[in-house]
């Protein structure tokens, strides 16, 4: 829940109740007065602010009104009726939430806030993909930006990846961006995939030996992680509980206890009676889990910041409120056509608990 205290005072020490051991107290005191002032700012603006997991504790605990992964922030982005829509995450997450409110304002804090994935493909080689395997569908990790959405089937995120490419009922079925993610994907539902990007001459004759298709995009944050990583950490900490995003490669998945989305590692976390955890994701999300779980011990060998979800910051989230920046403008034309593909996301929605199967 966002804090709302009548003072600079009160904000303080429900921050420093909340934080303590996880943000230093200087750091809190002067943080204390940007959230009070964003919570001013956000009521007069008839404003709603939508935080991606990913975000530093002092903000991720303070001013969104929604929390959560790719999912739950695009289905909240669907059903708000505030006015303007601040998107604590990067540029796709708040085109996602223009492309399903076209008449709201919606504004990134950070101008610079990008994603290496989402950079890895565009609407050029999604249709090049098209021409090559006609009449395949094609499904989109949430991580891409609107022009490529526009030229998709249907979109899908970390949580329901596998249980989207099956809901297709195809034999083939083209996945793009994360090489990763379709790989475990693969993994998960028995499929056989190539990376045709890989070897654009090959023999065409081969590739009707496979049911997936993917492309090689990659996360920098979670293609750092290594399955040597998870042994280190294993050798000195026998009983941890290892938690690997499925934009990690297959190998280090495999090697882990659990993969899931950043909300379904929260849960697993939360539920949990394991006292240690390496969580191999973006590392502010550590941070956020110990603020909420204080008896159980998030392990720091493996610690990676996400250079664009760093950029968003309280003083940024300040200033969009206060000046309008940064807007987010997605043509009229693209979005109507990118929104066919989330729609259908939204339709599909999670698998069942009962569906979600551990790494190993």
């Amino acid at each position: 829940m966002p804090i709302q205290e009548s003072t600079v005072e009160k904000t303080y020490d429900r921050m420093a109740r909340l934080l303590d051991g996880i943000v230093p107290d200087f750091e809190l005191k002067v943080k204390a007065e940007l959230v009070f002032e964003i919570q001013r700012l956000k009521r007069e603006r008839r404003a709603i602010i939508l935080g991606h997991n990913y975000m530093e504790p002092a903000l991720y605990h303070t001013v969104p009104d929604v929390v959560g992964d790719s999912l739950e922030l695009a289905r909240r982005a669907a059903e708000t009726d505030a006015e303007v829509i601040v998107f604590c995450g990067v540029r796709f997450m708040a085109e996602t939430a223009k492309i399903l409110n076209p008449s709201r304002t919606v504004l990134l804090p950070s101008a610079k806030a990008g994603c290496s994935l989402a950079e890895s493909i565009t609407a050029e080689d999604v249709r090049a993909l098209r021409r090559r395997f006609p009449g395949v569908p094609v499904v989109t990790y949430i991580n891409t930006y609107a022009d490529v959405k526009a030229e998709c089937d249907v979109c899908c995120t970390s949580s329901n990846a596998a249980w989207v490419v099956e809901s297709l009922g195809s034999e083939q079925v083209i996945m793009i961006p994360d090489e990763y993610l379709a790989g475990n994907v693969a993994r998960e539902t028995g499929k056989r995939i190539i990376f045709p990007s890989r070897t654009p001459d090959q023999v065409q004759d081969a590739d009707l030996q496979v049911e997936l298709i993917g492309w090689q995009g990659r996360c920098e944050v979670h293609e750092a992680f290594t399955v040597d990583d998870v042994r280190r950490v294993r050798e000195q900490f026998p009983d941890v509980v290892v938690l690997a995003h499925p934009e990690c490669s297959p190998q280090v998945v495999r090697a882990a206890d659990y993969s899931g989305s950043t909300s379904q590692m929260i849960n697993f976390v939360r539920d949990s009676r394991a006292g240690r955890y390496l969580l191999l994701t973006e590392c502010a999300m550590g941070d956020n889990i110990a603020a909420e779980n204080p008896g159980k011990e998030m392990v720091r060998l493996c610690s990676i910041r996400c250079p664009h979800m760093n950029e968003i910051t309280l003083e940024e989230t300040r200033d969009a409120l206060l000046k309008g920046q940064y807007p987010i403008e997605v043509d009229e034309a693209v979005r109507v056509r990118a929104k066919r593909s989330l729609d259908r996301m939204l339709e599909i929605g999670r698998p069942p608990r009962a569906a979600m199967r551990p790494a190993s």
